[in-house]
């Protein structure tokens, strides 16, 4: 069965060139749709689901930032943000929105489809039936929903992989760095800010259980 993807790029050759590598790696085995300006990124987004979603950030018609928050309104895909803008700022305001990955231009098509293939692996491997619960919180490791008081809650693959760590270790306490090693994993380009930009917006995605999230000052990060 065959893997949709989406890339929302403006220049034609950039995106042509990771659809043709794709395509050939995956022996057929990814199809992609691409769309050259925001708007029409925005349309495909609105009328389909995808296993993974490639975007630059500067984009005619809407921003690859619009089209990020878009996505999370209604989907937890996995995002890669590919762009030009390298800058500590814009990298994680991307993360704030959702994103799930930041690969900066010029850049390696090979590390690419490494980071994309490692997302997407993730993301729907886990077929063994976990359900891990703290109290009112619920998480679903085969249908990857989590729950609070059954109520379902919206997460980024980024922050249920976030959550899902730290409920299968309840009270360890995780550095900053360790988070990075294990959610992030390969090749990550950035700094351990982008750690608690994560777990900021994943205690607000929480509401009152949030404050189960904990700051455990000078270590790192656990939940009661």
């Amino acid at each position: 069965m065959s893997l949709n993807y989406l890339i929302v790029e403006d220049s034609v050759k950039i995106s042509d060139g990771i659809c043709e590598f794709f395509t050939d790696k995956s022996q057929g085995g990814i199809v992609f749709e691409q769309a050259f300006t925001g708007t029409e990124g925005l349309r495909l987004i609105n009328e389909n689901q995808y296993d993974l979603i490639i975007l630059d950030i500067m984009l005619p018609g809407a921003s690859g930032f619009e089209l990020c928050k878009a996505v999370r309104k209604t989907q937890n895909t996995p995002i890669i943000f590919l762009t030009s803008l390298g800058s500590e700022e814009s990298i994680l305001k991307g993360y704030e929105l959702g994103a799930d990955d930041y690969v900066v231009k010029p850049f390696n098509v090979k590390t690419l489809y490494a980071k994309a293939e490692a997302m997407v692996k993730r993301f729907k491997g886990d077929k063994e039936i976990t359900v891990l619960k703290r109290e009112e919180l619920e998480l679903n490791t085969y249908t990857m929903e989590v729950t609070i008081n059954g109520s379902a809650v919206n997460l980024s693959p980024k922050e249920y992989f976030l959550l899902k760590i730290l409920m299968e270790n309840p009270e360890k306490v995780f550095s900053r760095n360790q988070l990075l090693d294990i959610v992030w994993e390969y090749d990550f380009d950035g700094t351990d800010r982008v750690v608690d930009n994560h777990i900021k917006k994943l205690r607000q995605s929480l509401g009152k259980s949030g404050k189960r999230l904990v700051t455990v000052y000078g270590r790192g990060y656990k939940i009661i």
